[in-house]
């Protein structure tokens, strides 16, 4: 059975390989983009299953245009697809005002008003699934990437708050959660100036590994989207969805180190409570 799907940032990378595996399948894409002209090619091949919406992350009337669109245009829509974003690198110190704004702007909030648009058009169809695309770095961190940890971290707290609030809708989500993977990501990685004093500290050692490639990215786009897609078709799936093994385990590893701290203040913890109670 064929399914209609809303892709933003459909023109690259996790979004684009989802875009090519749904319309190959048969199934039509609402695809999304800044630039016109980013999926001619796909628009040629697929004339009567993809529409191209352009959306600007973070413009929130250019959000809610292209959702309102899509789904005007496609009647019902199964799944909404939060992908676009990007990733900025610095230590703290070394981010710009406007760098940060920037990121906040639209990994955060521009996630937040897409979903919001959503909602209640899938209220009045009777229920849908969100899938957001975060990161392993929605639930762990590397340092010079606080602001992107930010972002993701944020994301998650929220949609974890939304899916309660809409699951009597009909209405339920996925976070895919993938580790570093082979897609152009890195390409569009936005770097804050960097300062010597922080040459010498995990900052700058982050930062060499970027530069020279030694980063490693173990995640195949083309087998990661697959399995995001694979995970969208299931009838209940898991809210969280770790995708790789780098993910897999550096999310376990930090679960684990989570568990076991917050069982070693347990008399801590019980000692605030007021004894009246």
């Amino acid at each position: 059975m064929t399914k209609t799907w809303f892709i933003s940032g459909a023109a690259s990378g996790l979004g684009l390989e989802m875009t090519q595996q749904l319309l190959a399948r048969g199934d039509a894409v609402a695809g999304t983009s800044r630039r016109d002209g980013a999926l001619a090619n796909l628009e040629e091949k697929y004339r009567e299953t993809l529409l191209v919406l352009k959306l600007e992350l973070t413009d929130v009337k250019s959000i809610r245009a292209a959702v309102d669109a899509a789904f005007e245009e496609l009647g019902t829509i199964d799944v909404v697809v939060s992908n676009a974003g990007y990733g900025l690198v610095g230590a703290a110190e070394e981010l710009s005002d406007a760098q940060i704004d920037q990121q906040i702007a639209t990994n955060l909030v521009g996630c937040i008003q897409l979903i919001r648009a959503a909602l209640p058009h899938m209220r009045t169809q009777g229920g849908g699934r969100i899938v957001q695309i975060s990161s392993e770095g929605g639930q762990i961190a590397y340092p010079n990437f606080s602001l992107y940890h930010a972002s993701k971290w944020g994301i998650e707290g929220f949609i974890e708050a939304v899916c309660q609030e809409v699951a009597p809708f009909g209405i339920d989500f996925v976070i895919a959660e993938p580790g570093p993977t082979a897609t152009k990501f890195r390409e569009g990685l936005v770097h804050a100036e960097s300062m010597a004093v922080y040459d010498d500290t995990p900052a700058g050692q982050i930062r060499r590994l970027i530069q020279t490639g030694a980063f490693v990215l173990k995640g195949d786009a083309a087998r990661t989207a697959a399995a995001i897609i694979s995970t969208a078709d299931r009838e209940k799936p898991e809210l969280r969805l770790a995708l790789g093994s780098a993910a897999y385990q550096s999310i376990s590893k930090a679960l684990a180190a989570r568990l076991s701290s917050i069982e070693g203040q347990h008399d801590v913890a019980f000692a605030a409570d007021r004894p009246d109670v």
